[in-house]
């Protein structure tokens, strides 16, 4: 009898913008190759867009649609984007999975690119895997440092931190996630560049951090943000609706 996988639950935090549609139909084109797999989808908004449930019902993925908006101290600026919907589908997988599934949570945005292996690298993550991410601080990757198969340390840009990892550099595994309810993401008080490691201080040590891709030297996750789309000179057709 073949061994079931274990189910890879991402999370991803979207907003409207121009390019929401193009960033999360490429993200769904490379989930879609993943075995195994139940998208999470969180808006930040006071209701679930039309646009992105066409999106979900055409990636032919499981998923879950939500909606949440960022709350009202945040509305001009805030440093920790993203927060409130990850914690949304963080409380999602509490209330609808048990000790009885095996799988593992992914935080993945979606203006990212995704090499396919780094999907299989994470599935059987103990506890919290680590690997590193491209294109990021204005260097070609960051990384943790690995020596006989621990992390000993971290090379990046941004100071000093537990957890020097970025958002997209880390997978933890669900039954880590459920045996620590109150573990989240903060916001009010964030600190800029200190939400992963806020949230990965309430779950482990930098000790038993499970080192992937080849001992943290291959790149399989890049920041590829897609250029803002301005639109200046779009004029609108006469009797003529377009799906956008």
């Amino acid at each position: 009898m073949s061994r079931k996988l274990p189910v890879i639950y991402v999370i991803t935090p979207t907003k409207r913008r121009h390019t929401q549609k193009p960033d999360l139909t490429r993200l769904s084109n490379t989930l879609r190759h993943v075995p195994s797999l139940h998208w999470i989808v969180v808006e930040d908004a006071t209701s679930r867009s039309p646009l992105v449930a066409r999106v979900l019902a055409r990636s032919g993925l499981p998923y879950t649609h939500m909606n949440i908006p960022r709350p009202d101290f945040c509305k001009t600026g805030c440093v920790a984007r993203g927060t409130e919907q990850r914690n949304l589908g963080l409380k999602w997988l509490r209330k609808n999975r048990g000790p009885q599934d095996s799988g593992v949570v992914y935080f993945a945005d979606d203006d990212n690119t995704y090499d396919l292996q780094l999907f299989e690298e994470m599935r059987y993550t103990k506890r919290v895997s680590v690997w590193p991410v491209g294109l990021i601080g204005g260097r070609w990757y960051e990384r943790p440092k690995v020596q006989d198969g621990k992390v000993v340390g971290w090379y990046t840009r941004f100071g000093k931190r537990k957890f020097s990892t970025d958002m997209a550099g880390f997978a933890v595994s669900l039954n880590l996630i459920l045996a620590n309810p109150e573990a989240k993401f903060i916001l009010k008080g964030a600190k800029r560049g200190r939400q992963e490691t806020d949230f990965l201080n309430q779950l482990t040590t930098v000790e038993d951090l499970e080192p992937k891709a080849n001992h943290c030297t291959q790149v399989l996750v890049w920041h590829t943000r897609t250029q803002f789309a301005p639109l200046n000179n779009h004029v609108k057709e006469k009797n003529i609706t377009m799906e956008l």
